[in-house]
Parts: C-alpha cells; structure tokens; sequence
C-alpha cells in the first residue's frame, strides 16, 4: 500500500516573536471558575460515557456533550462561614446514543455521575446535596451495532464530522508560564493542604509592557476557613509569595504581583465565598468560553474559538486537531534547533479521514542565525508521524493524558 502524501506546508512566518512585542497579555481562568466548571463538566461527561461505551459496546458510540450551562445561585458569605440560599444550577445538553440494538444505554444516569464526580474533585466545599442542581437534557440518539461495526471497518481512520480548524503554537512565553503555572500551584493538592483557605476560582491574568511584568490574580476565599480580616490578609498574603515564588523560576524581568485588588476593608469588602467558586453568587459559565487547550487565553498569539471540551475524542476535529496542533508546535519547539516560535493549523474537510487534513500549516520564526531550509524537513515530519498516528489521540485523552481546558 502507497504511503500517504499529506498536504503538509512548513514555511517561514515573518513577525516579530511575542517576547520581543512590547506588550503581551495572557490570561488562565482557574478550575473553579464558572467557565472552567463548564468545560471540566462537559469533557468529564464526554470520557464517561466514551468509556462506557467501550465497556458495553467496543467502541465509542456517537456523542457530543459540549453544551453545558452553569447558572450561578445565590450565597451570604461572613467570616466564620455563611450559607448558600439558592443552588447553583448546571444543565447538562448536547447529544448522546442512548438506544442500541433497541436497548436503552443510561446516557443521563452517566453524565449525571459524571458531572458530580468532576464537581467533588475541581471543587471541595461544594456541597453536591445542597449547593448544586445538575439536570440532563441530553438529546436521544440510536443505532444499529452492525451498522456502526460495519462502518468501521470501511473506514479504520475515522472520518471528520466537521470542516473546522485547529490551532497550536509553541514554546510559551515567559508571561504565559508563569500565568499557567501559578493557577496550577494555587490549586495543587500540594497547596491547599497548607492553606484551605483558597478556593478554587481563581483567576490570573498577565501583562507584561517591555520588561515588566504584572501579574493580577482574583482568588475566592472560603469564609469557614476564615474568622476575621486578619485571617484572610493572611492568606492573600500567602498567595502573593506563593505566586512570588513562580515568577522568580521563570522569569529575571521584574514582575509586580497584586492579589484581590477589588478589596476594600474600610468598607469591609473583601472577597469570601461559601465554596470556593463565584458561581454561588450569580456568575454564570459555558463551555468554551474560557481557556484553549494549552490552558491559556492568548490574545497574541494564533487561536481557535473552537471549544473542545466535551467533544467526542473519535471524529469531532474541533477537539482532536487542537490538540493535535498543540503536540506538533510542541515536538518542533522541542525537537529542533533554531526555531524561536512555531505554530500550527489544521484545516479539515467534512467527510474526509481525520489522518487527511486539507492542510496541515507549520509556520516558524527562526532563530537569529538560522534558516527555514534546514527546518522545513524535520518539521514535516513530525507533523506527518503525528497525522500518520492520529488515533493516538483518542487513547490519551481517555487515558487522562491530556487536557483540554
């Protein structure tokens, strides 16, 4: 059998790279955020019910739970502990086969679960009897197994249920580490041993102008693990240094770190919640709004407003070449030498194998030094090893390998 020729074009971009772009901006909104909430439900769901599937049935069957609302309650936060007066709202949508071979597949009973799984994990003072609503008004779908087999083995390479594009880049920037890796450690098992206290909606956003960098974090504190003001500068207090301590391993620019600056305690405004997460208090999220599958939100750089989370992990190329393009940028970044920036896009064509994009485009800045030339084959064929196994994918993202928010 011939080997595949794939429209892969590797060229120069010429731009000025973002470290040297007098302002960059970069923001992460963290697990707790309602946004977050959103997309950690709708891709929790979508790996419950793919591996549910497979359990039953040996495959995945067709599904797409991208469509999740949160709808904020209402709470009375006060130092000491307040309560929550009406439950934060979720609805679970989208569409699932729920009829196989005339037999009924409990599609809500999985999303539900799901759903109250993620929300025990992502955030801890949730009460999930008393906080939370999850209803699922996920759409019916059936088919016919042999139909589905059938189909399969006609097309081992699934085929593109969409024509949309993927977009990745790397490496990240300084600004962009620092703003991923300080939401990473405010919410790491790590740290919420030592200080409880913080919830788990936090926000950082991150401008550098020239050299100087600032760093803006919103950070929900649990009013239970608070009993006075005192108490909780103490704990914005920990935050800062903690958040200190990130920018000092990635960075020598001057980063200036400012945390809760909404707060006003002459007024006795500060920022405490019952769980951890705004959306007590009427801040309401949806799936995609919030980070691309690097984590980030990058204004500088190439994106897609594609939301992945929640896509099914077999056909749905809005999930599968985002995160494709972000493994390639990254193997090229990491792989060879001389390239400064690389970024990635992919471009599908409805009905056609997802190993076949209609174009795969690597664009690269180069080193001061270096040339295009001595790139272009070495990045062409990492971009072709990874088209060329493409439903690897799928088992990462099953396997927990891989993020998508």
């Amino acid at each position: 059998m011939a080997e595949k020729v794939r429209n892969i074009v590797v060229e120069e971009l010429v731009r000025t790279p973002v470290e040297m772009q007098k302002v960059e901006l970069v923001e992460r909104k963290g697990i707790g955020h309602p946004d977050s909430i959103a997309d950690g439900i709708a891709e929790a769901v979508s790996r419950a019910l793919s591996r549910e599937y497979i359990k039953r049935y040996g495959i995945i069957l067709h599904h797409n739970t991208d469509q999740v609302e949160v709808v904020g309650g209402k709470a009375y936060p006060r130092f000491g502990g307040g309560e929550v007066i009406k439950p934060i709202y979720i609805l679970l949508s989208g569409r699932a086969v729920e009829i196989v071979d005339r037999e009924l597949f409990p599609v809500h009973e999985v999303a539900i679960k799901a759903a109250r799984e993620y929300l025990r994990k992502a955030v801890r003072h949730l009460d999930l009897e008393n906080h939370v609503v999850i209803d699922s008004r996920i759409g019916q779908g059936s088919v016919d197994l042999v139909g589905v087999f059938n189909k399969a083995k006609e097309n081992p390479i699934p085929l593109a249920n969409d024509t949309s594009f993927g977009v990745g880049y790397a490496p990240l920037s300084e600004t962009e580490r620092i703003v991923l890796e300080t939401e990473r450690l405010l919410n790491s098992d790590e740290f919420k041993r030592k200080h409880p206290a913080v919830g788990e909606d936090i926000k950082v956003m991150g401008l550098r102008k020239g050299d100087e960098i600032e760093v803006t974090i919103a950070a929900a504190i649990v009013d239970s693990e608070v009993q006075t003001p005192d108490d909780y500068m103490a704990v914005k207090e920990a935050i800062y240094e903690a958040a200190r301590g990130v920018a000092e391993q990635h960075t020598e620019r001057k980063v200036n770190i400012y945390v809760n600056t909404a707060d006003d305690p002459e007024r006795g405004i500060y920022y405490i919640t019952v769980t951890g997460t705004s959306a007590e208090a009427g801040d309401d999220g949806s799936v995609g709004r919030g980070n691309r599958v690097n984590g980030l939100i990058t204004p500088n750089r190439h994106m897609s407003m594609e939301a992945a989370a929640g896509k099914n992990p077999v056909s749905h190329v809005g999930k599968i070449y985002n995160l494709l393009s972000m493994l390639i940028a990254n193997d090229i970044a990491e792989q060879i030498e001389g390239v400064e920036e690389v970024y990635v896009r992919i471009l599908s064509q409805i009905g056609k194998p997802i190993d076949e994009p209609l174009v795969a485009s690597v664009q690269v800045i180069p080193k001061k030094g270096y040339s295009i030339e001595t790139i272009q084959k070495p990045a062409y064929e990492i971009a072709d090893a990874w088209l060329a196994d493409i439903t690897k994918i799928q088992k990462m993202i099953l396997d927990d390998k891989l993020s998508v928010f």
